[in-house]
C-alpha cells in the first residue's frame, strides 16, 4: 500500500509540472530507464518531459535531476509551512525547520550536480547525488532521537519519493560509460 501511494505521489509530482505528455525518442528513454532500479518512475518521468525528444543520454539525467530538484525544494517548502502551524511543541517545531534545511541542502545538492554534469565531472555529480539522496534520511534520524515524536506518513512518501528519483539519476549517469 505505501508504495502504491508513493507512485501515485510521484505520478503527481512530475505531472504538476507545466509539460504536456510528449512523443519522445521512446527508444532512447527504454534503453536508458531499463538501466536504472525504478523503471516505471524513470519513464514516465522522462516520456512526459518537452525537452526528451532531443535529449541525449546525459540531458535525460539532467531532466530527472530537474525533478529532484523540484521534490527537494518542494519538501523544504512543504516542510516549512508546517513551522506555521498552531503547534506549541517546540521540540516539533525544531525538528521541522532541521528537516526543512536538510530538503534544502539535498537541492542544492543536486543542482550541484547538474553542474558537474555540464562539465562531464561525473564522479562528482555520483557524489552529489548520493549525498542528496541521503539528507532525508538525516531528517529521518532527527525524528528519531525524540521518542515523542512521530515520523509523519506522508513526509515518509517524500523521503521514499527522493531516494527513488536520485537512484534513477545515478542509474542514467551510469549509462554515461564514464
Amino acid at each position: 500500500m505505501a508504495s502504491k501511494m508513493l507512485y501515485v505521489f510521484l505520478f503527481f509530482l512530475v505531472h504538476s509540472q507545466p509539460y504536456a505528455l510528449v512523443n519522445g525518442d521512446a527508444t532512447l528513454i527504454k534503453n536508458t530507464c531499463k538501466n536504472t532500479k525504478y523503471y516505471d518512475l524513470c519513464f514516465s518521468s522522462l516520456k512526459s518531459n518537452p525537452r526528451s525528444p532531443k535529449a541525449d543520454t546525459k540531458s535525460l539525467a539532467l531532466i530527472m535531476l530537474g525533478i529532484g530538484i523540484a521534490n527537494a525544494t518542494s519538501t523544504s517548502s512543504y516542510l516549512s509551512s508546517k513551522l506555521l502551524g498552531n503547534s506549541n511543541d517546540t521540540t516539533l517545531k525544531s525538528v521541522l525547520k532541521e528537516c526543512a534545511d536538510k530538503y534544502k541542502y539535498a537541492g542544492d545538492a543536486l543542482q550541484a550536480s547538474t553542474q558537474d554534469l555540464a562539465n562531464e565531472v561525473y564522479d562528482y555529480a555520483y557524489m552529489h547525488i548520493t549525498a542528496a539522496s541521503d539528507y532525508p534520511h538525516a531528517c529521518h534520524n532527527l525524528f528519531k532521537m525524540y521518542p515523542g515524536l512521530v515520523y509523519p506518513r506522508d513526509l515518509a512518501l517524500r523521503e521514499d519519493g527522493l531516494k527513488h528519483i536520485c537512484d534513477v539519476a545515478l542509474g542514467i549517469i551510469d549509462n554515461l560509460n564514464w
